[in-house]
């Protein structure tokens, strides 16, 4: 059940006695839960010992995935590109450049690198946050809000729009390049990316 306002989310866990998968990068977790849905497997707990999930649930500490740990539902977006079906845990991003032209950040994660990118965002809602940049943001501009989403301050921008909602579908003028978790998958025209809540139990 997503959460609620106000509710608490997680709770102290032991790992497992059968064990856990434990992956030391988001794109990493978000690639062996899109084999399990390949296989028509149902997805495991996973345990994530680093990258920007892990850091939004105040782990992340590798070779850390042993002892006490913190134990939560955690949401999934699906994402399709042009067609095809893929998976992420933290974030998704479309772009050609970070300086010039539209930029896409969908957040189900708060961190982005050592960016704060989405300090409302909370990964376990049903929503995912997207934040889409202006094309016409001027590059200064865009500095200044890189410098300021290292804590989390870039908005409000009158050059960037923000949206939480459990789907979200955009086509692009031309083609832009998809990065999920970090790694470049494919370039894309046509973007659709779901919210699948409670999809995962998440260790860190």
């Amino acid at each position: 059940m997503t959460i609620r306002k106000g509710e608490p989310w997680g709770e102290p866990a032991e790992v497992p006695a059968e064990g856990l998968e434990s992956p030391d990068t988001d794109r990493g977790a978000s690639r062996s839960l899109e084999l399990q849905r390949q296989a028509g497997r149902a997805f495991p707990p996973i345990g994530v010992q680093g990258g920007d999930m892990a850091r939004t649930m105040g782990g992340g500490t590798p070779g850390r995935i042993n002892g006490t740990l913190v134990k939560a539902p955690v949401d999934l977006l699906q994402v399709t590109a042009d067609g095809a079906e893929h998976l992420a845990l933290a974030h998704v991003v479309v772009r050609r450049s970070w300086w010039r032209g539209e930029v896409v950040l969908a957040m189900n994660a708060q961190f982005l690198g050592v960016y704060d990118v989405a300090p409302r965002s909370h990964p376990n809602d049903g929503r995912v946050d997207v934040l889409r940049v202006d094309a016409a943001m001027p590059v200064r501009a865009r500095l200044q809000a890189r410098a300021r989403a290292r804590t989390g301050t870039h908005l409000p921008h009158p050059h960037l729009e923000v949206r939480s909602t459990g789907e979200w579908h955009h086509r692009f003028a031309r083609p832009m390049r998809l990065w999920i978790d970090g790694a470049r998958i494919c370039e894309v025209r046509d973007l659709t990316i779901t919210v699948l809540p409670d999809a995962l139990t998440l260790y860190a």
